[in-house]
């Protein structure tokens, strides 16, 4: 029991010791982390006491004792200069909050300001629109317009004619039916297939060619024949055939037989185109309904007036013109004053009739002499041997060509008869001695070589008809001559001076490239003469079609003060309207039935292409020229000024007009960027056409400057300078401003330019002038751009020309033009100066202009290469050769803004006319 009790004594004693060691480990520890740090803390506060203030170790510091020491001074400047900060940044806190709140009441004014100015701009736009309307009602109230629903067309199923009293009778009133042919129908015509009929094997192989050929390309041909206006049936010329040729008996019934003949042939032509002096006229004898013949030969029972349509001769089938063959037409005199090469046929017969044809006198009432033709012999003989000129006669032939009874047969081959021609100042054609024949091939032969050299026809007997002798105005190309005053052809022959002879030496060139020199002209007549007999308009020349090339606009573009600014200039109201196209044509229809007469047989003058000849499609520009009612004038285009001031007129006589700026680039994205902003402000501008010649596109990420209109990017489909004058149909104005992408005018001078044009609407009006010159010593013409008192072409790289031109340099003016252009990529300017002063016998005019024309430090073009102006020499003396005689004309006239106190050059105003 003791060791037990004793072993737990002694086993607890231990544990109580632990304890007392921990309570008291504890204690100290609560005394030293309690009482040491105060202990410490009074201790060292009683030595700074005992020490003084100045002998401090560890308490604070005062004033800037701290900051003596070297370590802490830069802490100390900077903590200065962030509290001036501070500072300043708590003022500057102040002061904008202040801003923002004058700025937030300045905004809620603002706010409702715009809320009252778009009431009122609403208010403005309501009481526009109700002006607009009611300037509309009053327009058609007072201008009515011509607009048709829907296209009329002829009905499907006819209703048929009266019969006339005879086919021999036949005329357009009583043999042709109008209702097939509807004013806006657009002369549909179908042509027969030369395989469809059983003559058409006997058809001349190089005239079917051509005659297909022509008709396939032509606006007028469709394929839908219930719809037709006219049928066109291909009957000549026959080749000579072994197999017989049908009698007229059963050429009747194969006519009958056409699948659109309809019992009488109405509304049917018969076209017979002759390759040869003795053509078969196998139609006569033969009853053709109210079907007309177009043919080169008639006899006097045979041809029906104002009905049937005598034609030329199809010479040149499938070739074109050698304009390089054709001779000058200056000078005027050649080596002989007229010749005359022919054997008169009086044995040969013919298919023409059964009986020989009656003599001369038996067609002549009263006592004519005995035989015309033997007096002409002797006359001409008579001249000959005189020697007072040098003429050329010859009555016998060494080889004739076959001809018809009483004519005259033509003499040798073509290329001989051509070469007596070209040096022919006048060439005789003698009528054949039998009355009845009215047209004969071996006559239009003898014409037709006559006009493509350039030798006056002189016709000796007045009962021949020439080829649309129903509208042509053959007495200003051909010398016509009754066969009784054969006695005074010399002295006839002789009075007429030299620019009558060049005229009718003009006209006739135009008539024969017109109508006469290929056979697709052929049978654009045929079907033009008919087209304007029944009155239905011309279908107009379709635009060329704009691509554009898309394009972002940047940023708005500036104005450039220098060109812009105008000073105390006043070039007259200011067109403030959006853009606008010009006036629709309002005269469609009746121009067609009253000034047709005007239209025809027009050679290149004033204004004779304007409006253009009916033989030729309608343009569309046509409408703009006529708009007025009187027709194109030269000038003011018209019917007469206002009365108004100098200060207070655009000029012309169209109240409002504006214009487009066409302007021809290639890769030069800058200089282009940069004309195109020098438009900004610009005004009378419509649009801006931007014909991109480059085959790369512009660059994806060029900035196209924003200037307010328009800029309408045109892709081409080749690099060609004629691509600056094609009628694109986003030119919806008149006036065009044909400009240069590094051309540098001021908005001035454009607008004075502009002012000119309207009132010398059919003139090209612009600044860089330049004329030509005769080379002695080549004798060939030169291209001068030196400064001279007289000008005869204004450079297109600045200029007004109308609209109405752009058609006729890409479809009228001859290809042969426009291939040189491409062949040196030079020249498009002077073809058109060539085409303008050849279609109106005018010069152009020039401009002053202020300041220089191109701008200064642009990239070069293509005119500063050397071989610039040899180009130019040769494409002057090329133009001359295919238009037969130099058509540009010296001028001294300028027109310069005198009244706006334009500063001249001392050594320049003798060559300046004022107005």
């Amino acid at each position: 029991m003791q060791r037990n009790s004793g072993g737990v004594g002694a086993g607890g004693q231990p544990w109580v010791l632990r304890r007392v060691r921990l309570t008291w480990l504890s204690f100290m520890l609560f005394f030293i982390l309690v009482f040491f740090p105060l202990i410490a803390h009074y201790y060292l506060t009683t030595i700074d006491e005992a020490g003084g203030p100045d002998k401090r170790i560890f308490g604070p510091r005062p004033g800037g004792e701290l900051c003596e020491a070297k370590h802490v001074q830069d802490l100390c400047r900077i903590r200065e200069s962030v509290s001036e900060e501070l500072l300043q940044l708590e003022a500057k806190r102040q002061e904008l909050n202040g801003e923002i709140a004058r700025l937030n009441l300045r905004i809620e004014a603002c706010k409702r300001s715009i809320d009252s100015a778009k009431q009122d701009l609403l208010q403005l736009k309501n009481v526009i629109s109700q002006t607009e309307h009611s300037y509309k009602e009053l327009m058609a109230q007072n201008q009515p317009k011509l607009s048709l629903p829907v296209r009329l067309l002829p009905d499907k199923e006819d209703p048929g004619l009266p019969p006339p009293k005879s086919a021999r009778s036949c005329r357009l009133r009583s043999c042709f039916d109008y209702g097939r042919c509807p004013l806006t129908s657009g002369f549909p015509v179908y042509v027969y297939d030369t395989g469809s009929y059983p003559w058409g094997e006997h058809l001349n192989p190089l005239v079917k060619q051509a005659f297909a050929a022509s008709v396939k390309n032509n606006i007028y041909v469709t394929d839908n024949p219930s719809i037709a206006c006219l049928y066109l049936v291909l009957v000549g010329e026959l080749q000579e055939s072994s197999s017989p040729l049908p009698s007229p008996s059963e050429l009747e019934k194969q006519l009958k037989s056409l699948p659109y003949w309809r019992t009488d042939g109405h509304n049917h032509v018969l076209v017979h185109l002759s390759r040869k002096s003795m053509t078969q006229n196998f139609l006569y004898n033969v009853s053709t309904g109210r079907a007309a013949v177009a043919q080169s030969t008639f006899l006097e029972q045979q041809y029906r007036e104002g009905f049937d349509l005598v034609v030329s001769p199809l010479v040149h089938a499938l070739s074109e013109p050698n304009f390089l063959e054709v001779p000058p037409q200056v000078p005027v005199k050649r080596k002989y004053l007229f010749t005359f090469q022919g054997e008169r046929v009086e044995s040969l017969r013919s298919s023409l009739q059964e009986a020989p044809p009656q003599s001369f006198e038996e067609e002549m009432e009263g006592d004519p002499p005995a035989d015309y033709d033997d007096r002409i012999i002797g006359t001409l003989k008579a001249v000959q041997d005189s020697h007072l000129d040098q003429v050329l006669v010859e009555f016998t032939c060494k080889n004739p060509r076959p001809s018809l009874p009483t004519e005259w047969a033509l003499c040798g081959e073509r290329e001989d008869r051509m070469e007596v021609l070209k040096a022919s100042t006048f060439a005789l054609v003698i009528a054949p001695g039998d009355g009845q024949l009215v047209a004969s091939a071996g006559c239009g032969m003898r014409l037709f070589e006559a006009l493509e050299v350039g030798a006056i026809p002189v016709m000796l007997g007045d009962h021949s008809r020439l080829p649309y002798h129903q509208f042509i105005r053959w007495s200003e190309a051909v010398i016509i001559v009754p066969k009784p005053r054969v006695t005074e052809l010399h002295f006839l022959l002789r009075s007429l001076s030299d620019n009558d002879m060049l005229a009718m030496r003009r006209q006739g060139r135009f008539l024969w490239e017109t109508y006469f020199s290929t056979s697709e002209n052929v049978i654009s007549t045929i079907l033009a003469s008919i087209r304007t007999s029944i009155q239905v308009p011309a279908a107009p020349i379709k635009e060329e079609p704009a691509h554009e090339i898309p394009h972002k606009a940047g940023k708005l573009a500036g104005t450039d003060a220098n060109l812009a600014d105008n000073g105390d200039l006043d070039l007259g109201p200011v067109e403030t309207e959006p853009p606008y196209a010009s006036p629709c044509f309002l005269r469609n229809f009746t121009y067609t039935a009253a000034d047709t007469y005007r239209a025809w047989n027009r050679a290149p003058g004033p204004f004779h292409l304007f409006p253009h000849t009916p033989l030729d499609p309608v343009l569309p520009s046509e409408a703009k020229f006529l708009g007025s009612g009187t027709g194109f004038r030269p000038i003011g285009g018209g019917t007469g000024g206002s009365g108004k001031e100098f200060q207070a007129a655009l000029g012309g006589n169209v109240p409002r007009e504006q214009f487009t700026v066409v302007m021809l680039t290639y890769e030069r994205e800058e200089v282009l960027m940069n004309s195109l902003e020098r438009l900004n402000g610009l005004p009378y501008l419509n649009k801006v056409v931007v014909v991109w010649n480059s085959p790369k596109p512009p660059s994806d990420d060029l900035l196209w400057p924003d200037i307010g209109l328009p800029i309408v990017v045109v892709r081409t489909e080749k690099n060609s300078l004629n691509n600056r004058f094609l009628p694109w149909d986003a030119v919806e104005t008149e006036a065009i401003l044909s400009i240069d992408d590094d051309a540098h005018l001021r908005h001035d001078e454009i607008m004075f330019g502009f002012r000119v044009w309207r009132e010398a609407r059919d003139r090209i009006v612009g600044f860089p002038g330049r004329y030509h010159a005769w080379d002695v010593n080549h004798q060939s013409w030169l291209y001068n751009s030196n400064y001279s008192c007289e000008l005869s072409m204004v450079l297109t790289g600045a200029a007004f020309f109308h609209k109405y031109y752009a058609y006729l340099y890409s479809y009228v003016m001859p290809q042969a033009i426009r291939d040189m252009v491409d062949e040196y990529i030079n020249c498009e300017d002077i073809a058109m100066n060539f085409l303008v002063s050849h279609i109106t016998r005018k010069p152009p005019i020039k401009v002053t202009s202020r300041w220089t024309f191109r701008c200064p430090g642009c990239p070069q073009a293509l005119s500063h290469d050397d071989s610039h102006f040899h180009e130019r020499h040769k494409c002057i003396n090329f133009f001359v050769k295919v238009y037969g005689y130099m058509p540009l004309l010296y001028t001294q006239f300028r027109v310069d803004s005198v009244l706006f106190k334009t500063r001249l050059p001392h050594d320049k105003t003798k060559c300046f006319k004022f107005i």
